[in-house]
């Protein structure tokens, strides 16, 4: 058994994509989706569902590593933003090598900020600096870094 991806639905896949691939580093996997038909309506569950959008490659775990795979469906639940608090799956994690550095290029890039960086001291001289961020469609993502004191 192995851990294969993670979906994300995306109002506009491309630009969502655009997003992690210039902010966060991730790849393009080949080829883009675009399902639909009876075994995609049986498997979601959404009768009519058309899905186009994506696989990303993570960044640091190679060729064969998991990825972020971005989807649009051409019909649309309303439901609201995803909260840190909500049951359910609630963000994201990418370790980098200076959380400011990158929470700003979330910022620049149509992200936004969902908590303050913190810097924390853990046992075993280990400090943690993190912060919360969400991507442009409020999908929300923790930039962390490990550093040892």
């Amino acid at each position: 058994m192995r851990y294969a991806h993670t979906n994300i639905v995306a109002r506009d896949w491309k630009a969502l994509a655009a997003f992690y691939q210039k902010v966060l580093g991730c790849i393009p996997v080949p080829p883009e989706r675009d399902m639909q038909g009876p075994v995609v309506d049986a498997l979601t569950g959404v009768p009519g569902a058309h899905i186009t959008g994506m696989h990303l490659r993570l960044p640091g775990w190679g060729d064969a590593g998991p990825t972020l795979e971005i989807f649009q469906y051409n019909i649309s639940a309303n439901t609201p933003h995803p909260a840190i608090n909500s049951p359910g799956p609630a963000h994201l994690a990418f370790e980098v090598d200076d959380v400011p550095a990158a929470a700003q290029a979330f910022l620049a890039n149509g992200g936004s900020v969902v908590g303050q960086f913190i810097r924390d001291a853990r046992p075993g001289g280990l400090v943690l600096e993190a912060q919360y961020m969400a991507d442009p469609e409020g999908n929300i993502v923790e930039l962390q870094r490990w550093i040892r004191s």
